[in-house]
């Protein structure tokens, strides 16, 4: 039976001791009498710490039945000495293997016994390790590929994304007027009085770069409801607000955050409203997708990741029926992505349903680990969006056309005040459970590291890997905060790419500066892993949001915003070793399974993917239109390209 990190921890912990004692040892011994031998001692620590690594490995895999007896290290290879019984054996050679272990080291061959990596290293070492363990089963010639370790993406949304264009298909809007021809469109075909629907468009990635007004959404529909929602706001013509009540009268009284926006002169709103979607009494014309139909749309969604390199996902923010989607899926052996499941809670409901939501979570089958679908997370939301004008700054956003803003004052909408969020995050960690919040202003990511700091004299903060989710807008006192405590995050390079634009036109360089600051991240150690928030389409350039990893790589190495000449604060960018880091060792940091993926090293499961070029080597912009050749989960293939019959 294997085990999850959260059970083996002080495993972890001893064997980082017996690391850093060995290395302890060494550099002692460098600094006195032994400096003629000095790249003797080098070595030897070297080996050491493998060592110690690898057999923490053993214990914590739980390998099943012994088969794997132990592991010898020579030079750059690692070397398992044995394979499970009865397992196929599969040799790679003459490949760029990019292995994502600790020195980011390069090997030309790989060897792999059932669903674990047997060796990696040279081409003469692992034939030796091959012929030990009783040869292979089947010889696979790279022809010179790169293969990568699995890539992670840690923020998805994949039941909701699989059926978005179940009843119909939606086109790519980029301009007000490709969202009016589509309301027209829709108000044709629909009878009088039914609602119209126009979800996560957003106003940052249109042409005009604004909502689309009241009057406009009357002019395309006057005879339907019409809802423009992105994320916690939208924007309703005037017979949808008639139909939810919501006139020059309506106030808010229920003690929630939100805003409904007013014409300064008439008071009559102007159809805006901020994190009111609970006002909207929309009622949908659409056709509802079976059980069984999301449970096919959703395998079809996780190929679609497959071929993109995708090997294993976080869902950030699941129910019962998503996962018993999930669970469905893994009964029937259809799984072709690892999930780690993070629930979700409404932090802004009664403390009675808080609990009772992370109870559920805490006590659910799936709690117990499981490579393939592991219930680990509890997701909750703390402010609004930076696409939409409601994420919680430190600073007021300023009176702004693009976001619809005439308040000097107004600084975003928070959801949840320090003390209850003080409160919820530490009885997520009490349970055992990993916290994340949607927190995308500076002032909420602030708001949410200050509540974990306080956790931190209840808990063992840094074990239990508490996580921040976006955090687009970061501080140097929040960088710091995290660096000691241990917090993660997943954050979404091609925001930067998409929405960059329209972000340095209003809030201009300076409020920018640390705007998704991978470069002070990786140079403070903190862990943190690239993910796409991917809610809408299937396809990697038409999804919303691009779930394409290669350009989240681009992005984070470029830092270039789509329409702009010029890089957006380039002294944050990273290598192309760490942007391949972000979806692979780190994401698997973030989800507590380090030991297990996210680089290709002996013991660890067989996740990879070859690559149609060398991203390390080829011009830089090449490497956004990447293309994966082949997908590897568990040592089966499941995504070779041009093959249909996978």
């Amino acid at each position: 039976m294997r085990v999850g990190h959260a059970e083996t921890g002080w495993l972890e912990d001893r064997g980082k001791l017996f690391s850093s004692k060995c290395l302890k040892f060494f550099a002692v011994a460098w600094s006195s009498r032994m400096r003629s031998c000095r790249s003797i001692v080098l070595r030897t620590a070297i080996v050491f710490r493998k060592l110690a690594r690898w057999c923490l490995y053993l214990v914590v895999g739980g390998w099943a039945g012994g088969a794997w007896l132990g592991v010898a290290v020579a030079g750059n290879s690692q070397l398992a000495t044995a394979r499970p019984e009865g397992a196929d054996v599969i040799l790679f050679v003459n490949g760029k293997i990019v292995s994502m272990d600790d020195e980011s080291s390069i090997a030309e061959a790989m060897a792999i016994a059932g669903e674990r990596i047997l060796a990696v290293g040279t081409a003469q070492a692992v034939e030796e390790a091959v012929a030990k363990a009783g040869g292979a089963t089947r010889r696979v010639d790279l022809k010179g590929q790169m293969v990568l370790p699995g890539l992670i993406d840690t923020h998805v949304h994949p039941p909701g994304a699989a059926v978005f264009e179940f009843d119909h298909p939606v086109p790519q809007m980029d301009s007000i007027e490709d969202v009016l021809a589509y309301v027209r469109q829709r108000a044709s075909v629909l009878p009088a009085g039914q609602w119209i629907r126009i979800q996560q468009v957003f106003i940052t990635r249109l042409r005009e770069r604004r909502y689309p007004t009241r009057e406009e959404l009357d002019a395309a529909a006057p005879h339907h409801p019409v809802v423009f929602r992105t994320g916690p706001d939208a924007v309703l013509n005037s017979l949808a607000l008639q139909l939810c009540g919501i006139t020059r009268d309506f106030e808010i009284r229920d003690g929630l955050p939100g805003k409904i926006e007013r014409d300064p002169v008439t008071g009559e709103p102007t159809g805006v409203l901020r994190n009111c979607s609970r006002f909207i009494k929309y009622q949908s014309p659409e056709k509802s997708p079976s059980f069984e139909d999301r449970v096919e749309a959703l395998r079809a969604l996780l190929a679609a990741y497959n071929q993109v390199g995708i090997t294993s996902i976080v869902d950030r923010g699941v129910g019962e029926a998503s996962i018993q989607l999930y669970q469905t899926l893994k009964d029937r052996g259809q799984l072709t992505c690892r999930v780690f499941l993070t629930y979700y809670v409404n932090a802004q409901g009664r403390w009675e349903d808080i609990e009772k939501g992370v109870r559920f979570a805490r006590e659910h089958p799936l709690r117990q680990y499981n490579p393939w679908l592991w219930l680990r997370g509890i997701k909750f939301f703390l402010d609004g969006g930076m696409l939409t004008g409601s994420a919680y700054m430190k600073e007021p956003w300023g009176v702004s056309p693009i976001y619809s803003i005439d308040d000097p004052e107004y600084r975003g909408v928070l959801f949840v005040e320090p003390e209850p969020l003080a409160r919820l995050v530490r009885f997520i960690l009490e349970n055992d459970l990993q916290p994340t919040a949607h927190c995308v202003g500076d002032g909420a990511v602030e708001a949410l590291v200050a509540a974990y700091v306080r956790a931190a004299e209840a808990v063992p903060l840094r074990e239990k890997r508490p996580c921040l989710s976006h955090a687009n807008f970061m501080t140097p006192e929040a960088i710091a905060l995290m660096a000691q405590y241990g917090i993660v995050a997943d954050m979404q390079p091609v925001w930067l790419y998409l929405d960059g634009r329209t972000l340095l036109d209003h809030f201009g360089p300076q409020r920018l500066r640390y705007f998704q600051p991978y470069r002070t991240l990786f140079d403070h150690k903190v862990i943190v892993a690239g993910g796409s928030d991917h809610m809408q389409k299937i396809g990697r350039r038409r999804s919303n949001n691009s779930y394409d990893p290669f350009l989240g790589m681009w992005t984070a190495i470029c830092r270039l915003p789509r329409d702009l000449s010029d890089p957006l604060h380039p002294e944050e960018s990273i290598t192309r070793m760490e942007a391949i880091r972000l979806y692979t060792i780190n994401g698997a940091y973030l989800t507590f399974e380090e030991h297990m993926k996210g680089s290709l090293e002996p013991g660890k499961l067989a996740d990879f993917i070859v690559l149609d070029r060398d991203i390390l080597t080829c011009p830089v912009n090449e490497i956004k239109d990447t293309e994966v050749l082949e997908t590897w989960i568990g040592g089966q293939c499941v995504y070779r390209f041009g093959d249909s019959s996978l």
